[in-house]
């Protein structure tokens, strides 16, 4: 169903309190390069994931005659899908600006992958300037939001939150991005781009 963007918000129902993010940009601003980084960090400022709580035991249905039944997995529910209305140029800001709403509303670093249709988030560009191994070791590490091209999307790895930039000028890396992101988020998908442009391919049923 074509999602209609004239409120965008970024909320989780059961998650936390509910954010507003700016309308559309029609132009991007200049941003300063990140300086280099020995390891993954969160950022500054920013709160932290809690202490992890224990598991409670998985409780076995039983049958009619009172033996215990193995577990049947559970289906993965599919994530909420928010639409920010951005252009080309403006996707980059309204993907950052997502991503600091999220961490003030208690998401943890971590939980956030950030995904580019087109060229690279300066952050990712940065990163891979000191190499293939250092950048994926931060992507595996965990530890803060990561930044990657849509064409890596098989490579990262789920998180509960997925931001897709859609800063491409066209072509077919959209359905392929938002396939990809969908399998990747856990909770929460979050589109920056052109409304009319993003409805025509989720309606297409991607």
């Amino acid at each position: 169903m074509p999602l209609i963007p004239e409120e965008p918000q970024i909320h989780e129902s059961a998650q936390g309190p509910r954010v507003t993010p700016a309308a559309g940009r029609t132009a991007s601003t200049p941003r300063p390069v990140p300086g280099p980084r020995s390891a993954a960090m969160p950022r500054p400022g920013r709160p932290g994931p809690g202490p992890a709580r224990p598991a409670p035991p998985v409780q076995r249905p039983h049958s009619a005659s009172g033996q215990p039944q193995a577990a049947r997995p559970e289906n993965r529910s599919a994530p909420q899908i928010q639409l920010i209305p951005a252009s080309a140029a403006g996707a980059l800001d309204a993907a950052d600006e997502a991503v600091d709403l999220l961490l003030d509303s208690g998401r943890a670093p971590g939980d956030i992958l950030v995904l580019t249709t087109g060229e690279q988030h300066p952050w990712a560009a940065h990163e891979l300037t000191f190499g293939e191994a250092a950048y994926w070791a931060q992507h595996e590490a965990g530890d803060d939001v990561f930044f990657a091209g849509a064409a890596a999307t098989d490579r990262v790895k789920p998180r509960p939150v997925v931001i897709v930039a859609v800063n491409d000028d066209g072509g077919d890396a959209v359905a392929d991005a938002l396939s990809g992101a969908r399998e990747r988020a856990g909770a929460l998908l979050i589109v920056c781009g052109d409304p009319q442009r993003i409805n025509a391919v989720l309606g297409a049923g991607v």
